[in-house]
């Protein structure tokens, strides 16, 4: 669903990794830096470290988040969340069980 006065809409985002959580990253608008994130997000994130800068445009794909979802929340709230990809159960198996070396 793209929103029409998106349209041709850019958003200078800068995109933080979390020194706590491997793949959860915080998008927000490099203007406004992480000043609307809320304090309680920022302690459990850890220390934000700085990964990239880009312009967001609605046209603009993102690996694993939708970019207008990116760009309104960014609006609304001041910030978007990218939480870790849901590891598949399978290969959490692989390191619970038991291994036995074979020859």
């Amino acid at each position: 669903m793209t929103d029409d006065r998106m349209q041709g809409d850019k958003l200078l985002c800068e995109i933080f990794k979390s020194s706590r959580k491997d793949e959860m990253y915080l998008y927000v608008d490099k203007r406004q830096g992480l000043a609307e994130v809320p304090e309680a997000l920022l302690e459990r994130f850890g220390k934000p470290v700085s990964t990239m800068t880009v312009i967001l445009t609605p046209e603009k794909t993102l690996a694993r988040a939708k970019t207008s979802d990116v760009m309104a929340a960014i609006r609304d709230k001041g910030f978007y969340l990218q939480m870790p990809p849901v590891k598949d159960e399978y290969l959490l198996d692989l390191y619970r069980t038991p291994t036995e070396a074979r020859y």
